[in-house]
């Protein structure tokens, strides 16, 4: 009889342990659905910022975002480059992910070439 008991508590704790992993494998999965979203949000607001796309930075940006199933949180131009921020949820929690787009900033006197010659 204490096996049998032994072996339906090993069957729960397998169970438990099973959905607790289901449940942060969909929580993970909806924050890179959220990073995602703001990644090719302020690649649209660059590229609208730039003059490669037409229309206006943000708003490219919102409805990209909302493409992907996230909302635009935040946005911000400067020049041809954008920085966003997204926003969703799983069960309740707030998931926010920013990200950068735009030409590469350029690097600060003196540490380029401190970099190129070490390796």
């Amino acid at each position: 009889m204490s096996g049998g008991v032994a072996a339906v508590g090993v069957i729960a704790v397998t169970a438990t342990l099973s959905l607790a992993t289901v449940g942060l494998g969909a929580g993970l999965l909806e924050r890179q659905r959220v990073v995602a979203a703001a990644d090719s949000a302020a690649l649209a607001a660059a590229d609208t910022a730039s003059g490669a796309l037409a229309g206006e930075p943000c708003a490219a940006a919102a409805e990209v975002a909302r493409a992907n199933g996230a909302e635009l949180a935040d946005c911000t131009v400067d020049g041809a480059s954008a920085t966003v921020t997204a926003r969703g949820s799983f069960a309740g929690i707030p998931l926010i992910a920013r990200a950068r787009a735009g030409p590469p900033s350029t690097p600060a006197a003196g540490r380029g070439a401190s970099r190129a010659e070490s390796t």
